[in-house]
């Protein structure tokens, strides 16, 4: 008979896409799952998807997925064997492991102490030093006063990154170009840390010119066995955050490899660890990365966002991993018997609007559809009808392709992200796509700025419509149209009325008719004339012969597939048509018309310059006006807290502020009136 596995209770200690992956292996293991949500999650997908699941606290993580003591209390009523904390929350919360253990329970992931030592930034890059692996230079010490960090700046040569000692995530860091920025981005830096992380204190460092963010996957066992799962390039990202993640890293030599695998055995090595893990490194790769020169930057001491493209190279299941190691299991492969196999390539999908400093989105989101294929991993924790929540990270989901190649990889993830079709919320779907077409990011020439660097070509066109588009909207109305006029024939007592046709028929003569459309300041009119079995459409002195068929549920709120042919040219779509409005989904886009005859005259005042509005619901942090003060235009006036992320609203022109809103402490809503500029 076979032995028992030791964990056959396993409560997950987080919410979306994490815990549901955590889930498949889990369960594929045969264990029973408890999930743990907030009121915002009641009906979430990992809810829905655990053997028995608890409500731990209101929407704000700080009382519900960080409230330690709520954990600990659902993990012992329910009779939990391990608690995985996955990522983020209370992943690398080293009381939070001592706790667990206390109480008896198995903490899927490394010891407090571990956690501990790799926890800071500042602590982990001395103990480092120590062990011989190189950091980057910058100032480490444990003086936090202002004029020291000040004078440490000065002394490093700027530019110079500002970092939070705790967490990650691109939260609580600052570029800083010069010393007239330093004291202002320092303040920022320290809030946005305190909020995150709890913990204010900061680190300097030098900002390396032409960095390359790569990072190696580290496995350990409690039996003294240490391996690396080879690289990932993390190197493109926004806001210090990553949104394209693969592996192998492009242009990698096996040398280098070789090197930053032995540097990263070599840095867990120094404290006792066990589980997964993730040593960063920053790459100087002004010359290639034949001989780079390669820099500590932190441990993470838990799963990471990206492990799927490890996964999809090695064919190891890193979660699966982390639960043996856990049950005190030796690790399951030796460093020679792990190997890459092709090239995986993962792209995070967020509600946000790239077009606006990556603004955070929030919303319903009425259609959320990918395709499902061998080619294709979704790693997701929403549905469609779910609310993308202003209380937590605006990632929807996680795309994972992999091919024999760079190449073939990337292709297919363009396959992918265009015909994912989302609606309800703005996301960076063509961002991301714009990025996978870019001729510096397929030659694999990548650094931390390359979003800054194409910044211009990446955005061009982003959101906006095409004659095409516009084209494809028009023929999904009229065959709406179409289908309503059917429906009402079909339950009317005179099926050949000719009141059931509305396709401008005349007698002898069919008149055409024009479909206005409104896209933001895009304005198309498209003429058709409706047959019986197909549309002409008049573009440009030509006839544009039509067809095509929309077919959904009985639901009418629910989006439709749209199978159309538009001279010659074959397409597909999904479409949600509500009162006249559309929105148009294909090829990673989601364009949302509206009729002319809809839309009525839009209220400049409450958006002319001289109102300074909400961007999205959050907390008003500092007000640094008063109703008099004359500003200047880009004047920093207000920050909010938003989505996990700080925010500084600047003045739009110069002026006096003639009433101000709002305090520190108030939540306002989106759009909400924050003050207002008059003129001078």
């Amino acid at each position: 008979m076979a032995d028992i596995f030791p964990i056959q209770r396993l409560l997950i200690a987080n919410r979306g896409e994490i815990a549901c992956r955590i889930m498949r292996t889990a369960k594929a293991m045969g264990m029973h799952i408890i999930a743990v949500y907030s009121e915002a999650d009641a009906g979430a997908l990992h809810v829905e998807l655990a053997d028995e699941a608890y409500l731990i606290g209101p929407a704000e993580a700080t009382k519900s997925y960080l409230n330690q003591a709520r954990i600990l209390s659902v993990a012992k009523k329910a009779r939990a064997d391990a608690i995985h904390p996955g990522y983020g929350f209370l992943a690398e919360n080293a009381e939070f492991a001592e706790a667990v253990q206390k109480n008896g329970i198995v903490f899927v992931g490394p010891n407090a102490n571990a956690i501990r030592a790799m926890g800071f930034k500042d602590e982990a890059k001395i103990l480092m030093e120590g062990a011989g692996v190189p950091v980057v230079p910058g100032y480490h010490g444990e003086d936090q006063n202002q004029i020291t960090l000040h004078s440490a700046a000065n002394n490093i040569g700027y530019p110079v990154l500002i970092k939070a000692v705790a967490g990650g995530g691109g939260k609580g860091m600052r570029k800083v170009e010069t010393e007239g920025d330093f004291i202002e981005a320092l303040e920022s830096c320290r809030r946005e840390a305190l909020s995150s992380f709890g913990d204010d204190r900061v680190l300097v460092e030098k900002y390396i010119a032409h960095p390359r963010h790569i990072e190696i996957q580290v496995f350990a066992d409690t039996h003294g066995n240490v391996v690396h799962l080879f690289e990932r390039d993390c190197s493109v990202q926004r806001r210090h955050q990553k949104i394209i993640e693969e592996a192998p890293a492009p242009g990698m030599t096996e040398k280098l490899r070789a090197a930053m695998g032995q540097a990263a055995v070599e840095a867990v090595q120094t404290i006792t660890y066990s589980g997964a893990g993730t040593v960063e490194f920053i790459v100087d790769a002004s010359k290639g990365l034949g001989n780079a020169p390669f820099y500590f930057m932190e441990m993470n001491t838990r799963l990471q966002v990206e492990h799927p493209v490890t996964e999809e190279i090695t064919g190891q299941d890193l979660v699966e991993w982390q639960l043996r190691v856990a049950a005190g299991e030796p690790l399951p492969l030796a460093q020679k018997d792990i190997s890459i196999s092709g090239h995986a390539l993962e792209v995070r999908l967020y509600a946000e609007d790239p077009a606006n400093e990556f603004l955070p989105a929030n919303g319903t989101l009425t259609c959320f559809r990918s395709p499902e294929h061998n080619d294709f991993r979704l790693e997701t924790g929403v549905l469609e009808g779910d609310q993308v929540s202003i209380f937590y990270d605006p990632m929807i989901a996680k795309l994972v392709t992999c091919g024999s190649t760079r190449k073939e990889a990337i292709e297919r993830m363009g396959r992918f992200l265009s015909h994912t079709r989302i609606a309800g919320v703005q996301t960076n779907a063509e961002f991301l796509l714009a990025v996978l077409n870019e001729p510096d990011f397929k030659k694999g020439q990548l650094t931390t700025h390359f979003i800054d660097q194409h910044r211009e070509s990446l955005l061009d066109g982003l959101g906006r419509a095409t004659d095409e588009d516009a084209r494809l909207a028009a023929l999904a109305l009229l065959l709406d149209r179409k289908r309503l006029e059917n429906i009402n024939r079909d339950k009317s007592s005179d099926p050949a009325s000719p009141w059931h046709d509305s396709s401008h028929w005349r007698m002898n003569f069919i008149a055409p008719e024009t479909i206005e459309l409104l896209l933001g300041d895009q304005q198309f009119r498209v003429r058709v004339v409706t047959k019986s079995e197909s549309f002409e459409i008049l573009a440009e002195g030509k006839i544009l012969m039509a067809h095509g068929t929309l077919e959904g549920g009985d639901d009418p709120d629910e989006a439709d597939e749209l199978v159309a042919q538009i001279d010659g040219v074959e397409y597909s779509a999904t479409t949600l048509i509500r009162d006249e409005a559309i929105t148009l989904m294909h090829r990673s886009r989601s364009l949302h018309f509206r009729r002319l005859s809809e839309v009525g005259e839009e209220d400049d005042e409450a958006e002319g310059p001289g109102h300074v509005m909400a961007p999205m619901p959050g907390k008003i942090l500092e007000v640094r006006v008063k109703t008099g003060d004359q500003v200047s235009k880009d004047q920093s006036l207000v920050i909010m807290e938003a989505m996990k992320m700080e925010y500084t609203l600047k003045a739009p022109r110069s002026g006096v502020i003639e009433r101000v809103n709002v305090k520190p402490g108030e939540q306002v809503k989106d759009a909400a009136e924050l003050l207002v500029i008059s003129e001078t």
